[in-house]
């Protein structure tokens, strides 16, 4: 798989039964994922999904061949559909500038976790920010910033 670009989908979790199969840790919203033919690459190697099934709101898969748990499970970038408009993958913003309205650098985006009522940014200088429409201004992946309100931070 070396020159394909890959983009991680979940994480082989805690074993569920006796047959191999396991939880999905962090698994993608995009629920085809892990259905039954599904091709996964885990540790640098294609693994077929054999068996799915959910478990208290989680994927559970099993795989052809036995993998490591707290291996990542990945999909090839291109075979990512298009985020819808609005939309983003987390590995399109981590690494993305954050610039408040006026020109104060906040930090780069170190992770997208999922919140409560929304998904939050966390920046490597420790500032969460939420993903909603009053805070998040602007997205511009090609420059490779974000721009946010201001009154989100405190001032420093």
């Amino acid at each position: 798989m070396s020159g394909v670009e890959l983009v991680v989908v979940g994480r082989v979790g805690k074993s569920h039964g006796l047959d191999g199969s396991f939880v999905v840790e962090d698994a993608s919203e995009a629920e085809e994922r892990f259905r039954v033919g599904a091709e996964l690459i885990v540790d640098g190697e294609p693994a077929k999904i054999v068996g799915a099934r959910r478990a208290r709101g989680r994927p559970v898969i099993r795989l052809d061949r036995s993998v490591r748990r707290g291996a990542a499970l990945q999909v090839p970038r291109d075979s990512l559909e298009p985020p819808g408009e609005g939309e983003y993958y987390v590995f399109q913003l981590v690494g993305l500038r954050v610039e408040e309205q006026g020109g104060r650098a906040l930090g780069v985006v170190s992770d997208v976790v999922p919140g409560v009522a929304n998904d939050v940014l966390e920046l490597d200088s420790g500032l969460s920010l939420p993903m909603v429409e009053d805070c998040v201004l602007e997205v511009d992946l090609d420059s490779g910033y974000i721009l946010v309100a201001p009154g989100f931070t405190d001032p420093s």
